[in-house]
């Protein structure tokens, strides 16, 4: 069971490279992470964009482009366009956001002609190491539903499921975060929470355990849920922290990484093949990460 990065990537190397289409990939901060990639042998890039460009940051970084397929598109659109289709088509494992907004990229993995769209829900997952904590887990969803439902939650649930397992972390603990530990009508959170952990028992939620409401130090601390009396297999163990809203994910996604010094790692998954939409704000390690996470996820 990987308990940290370094226990990722060892895993990711164990493996054969997987081919990541980059789109729109004229950016340094992409280019360095895809660099470090391709230097630990964990992906085999194509990189769709302005190819002049994308040359011309390559050599400034000590990019070695000789094995490595680039498709000369400089209209942005088109080439994010181009990208996506790389993976609907099987010629790449993993679709990667270079210097494009969300939106344009999220427009072609949604588009039904070639897009990598199915009848899962699509979420967001981010997975932390921090030093104040035994063991990675994860954060979800803190970038792709808004204000999600019930069964949204569901899904957002068992995507985060689908990606530990493929990190060889069976039967994760789900806490399902409000900001009481009791339930209350006043607060959706927590009647979803107590409604998921029953769907869970009942076996409408699989291979996992799911528990809840769960104020946020219930759920990373045992001191603090023996404190509170509070009795749960996940209380202190999670392994999946699900976020009431995006705003409360995202706000927990950020803390973590600028207050909290976590190291971290995101993709987008519930498509045809895992999505890399880094931020701007995420530094090369984090997109690193991000790659290594989305590669495991293709087996």
């Amino acid at each position: 069971m990987a308990k940290n990065f370094e226990d990722l990537m060892k895993l990711a190397k164990a493996r054969s490279p997987k081919k990541v289409s980059v789109a729109q990939a004229g950016d340094e901060d992409v280019l360095l992470s895809i660099k470090m990639a391709v230097e630990e042998g964990v992906v085999s890039p194509i990189l769709v964009g302005n190819k002049e460009e994308i040359e011309t940051i390559a050599k400034e970084i000590d990019l070695d482009l000789t094995d490595i397929e680039i498709i000369d598109e400089k209209d942005k659109v088109l080439a994010t366009r181009k990208a996506t289709e790389l993976v609907s088509t099987g010629k790449a494992s993993v679709l990667m956001k270079g210097l494009i907004d969300t939106s344009i990229i999220m427009k072609q993995v949604l588009d039904k002609e070639i897009g990598l769209r199915t009848d899962k829900l699509i979420s967001h997952v981010a997975i932390f190491d921090i030093d104040s904590y035994h063991k990675i887990f994860c954060v979800t969803d803190a970038a792709m539903n808004i204000a999600p439902t019930l069964e949204q939650k569901k899904g957002i649930i068992e995507n985060a499921v689908d990606l530990l397992e493929s990190l060889n972390i069976k039967n994760p603990k789900v806490a399902a975060l409000a900001a009481k530990e009791k339930v209350s009508p006043k607060m959706e959170a927590t009647v979803h929470a107590k409604e998921l952990a029953d769907m869970n028992k009942n076996g409408d939620i699989k291979n996992c355990i799911v528990d809840g409401p769960f104020a946020l130090d219930n759920a990373v601390s045992k001191e603090s849920a023996k404190i509170k009396g509070i009795e749960s297999e996940v209380a202190g163990d999670a392994d999946i922290l699900l976020a009431p809203d995006i705003e409360a994910g995202n706000v927990l996604y950020k803390s973590l990484t600028f207050l909290g010094g976590a190291k971290s790692a995101g993709i987008i998954i519930g498509a045809k093949a895992p999505i890399i939409l880094t931020s701007r704000a995420d530094d090369e390690e984090a997109k690193l990460h991000s790659i290594v996470l989305a590669t495991l996820m293709v087996d």
